[in-house]
């Protein structure tokens, strides 16, 4: 299958497309079509999402960046930028480069980013938020994971790649790096984030692990991939987009932007764009949280 678009791609990414295209795109279009001859639209489609991983390689090349060492605000930076193009179909080549392992802790809505994605419920979210700071029954490590989502605005895949020293402790307060500035934790907050720190230090003394990750995965030395750390948090009743898109509305409505932008370690574009849709679009909903708020 042909692209028209050129690859401005290093060797190593065209390499990787060739393979997408070929053994996952055709091998599609041949399963779907059961000995049939292919439809044009089929064809297009196909043509399509091949033009997309295209134009996201082409952008990673121009970052210096290959599909390996992009992270998720590399990710995030490009779906907000004004010339990504095909960004919904760039999605199906990212799930293929991590199913792959050709790129890893990732996470791709399943469709095009266009701001707010449906807001949960705000007292459901709280209602969440309780549970896991008081609910001893659970894990202690998926209670602080849940809340680093509910309460920070962190993707799985970003909350997977914390280590143990992204959590400091000094004069009586406990600080967690997600960005470039430190947030400081409420004191529940903050017990279950030393919890989770003395629980991973003592495995590395009794000779379990040593891993530094806060988050340690199945295989030695490796932390939890994005999507089991996805799905502990979906056991726990959480739904993922909504939460996420609920808190950074609500963190966009408080905060300027570019603080918002450092503490939570998301790009300034991104940043921007919440702000924007929580100025415009969503401002009755401020409006409703801010009645709450006086409320409560």
């Amino acid at each position: 299958m042909k692209d028209l678009v050129t690859s401005h791609a290093t060797a190593e990414g065209r390499k990787n497309l060739h393979r997408y295209a070929t053994w996952h795109l055709l091998r599609r279009l041949r399963r779907r079509s059961r000995g049939k001859e292919t439809t044009y639209y089929q064809l297009q489609v196909a043509r399509q999402h091949q033009r997309a991983g295209v134009y996201l390689l082409n952008w990673l090349e121009g970052q210096n960046l290959t599909l390996a060492t992009c992270r998720q605000t590399d990710l995030e930076r490009w779906m907000t930028s004004e010339d990504a193009r095909l960004r919904q179909e760039a999605g199906h080549f990212v799930r293929w480069a991590l199913a792959q392992k050709i790129a890893r802790d990732l996470s791709f809505p399943a469709e095009r980013w266009n701001g707010p994605s449906k807001p949960m419920d705000d007292e459901a979210r709280w209602a969440t938020a309780r549970r896991l700071l008081h609910d001893d029954t659970l894990k202690p490590g998926d209670r602080l994971a849940g809340l680093l989502l509910l309460l920070y605005a962190q993707w799985p895949a970003a909350i997977s790649r914390l280590t143990v020293d992204h959590i400091e402790e000094m004069d009586g307060a406990v600080r967690i790096r997600l960005g470039a500035v430190p947030v400081e934790l409420p004191a529940p907050v903050a017990e279950l984030a030393l919890q989770q720190v003395e629980v991973r230090r003592s495995h590395a003394v009794l000779g379990h692990t040593d891993s530094p990750w806060l988050f340690p995965g199945g295989q030695p030395g490796r932390p939890i991939s994005a999507w089991a750390m996805g799905e502990r948090l979906r056991e726990l009743g959480i739904r993922l987009a909504e939460a996420r898109s609920t808190a950074l509305f609500q963190l966009a409505t408080e905060l300027p932007t570019a603080v918002f932008a450092r503490t939570l370690g998301i790009d300034i574009t991104v940043a921007v764009k919440w702000q924007r849709a929580a100025a415009g679009d969503w401002g009755g909903y401020a409006a409703e949280i801010s009645r709450r708020t006086s409320t409560t």
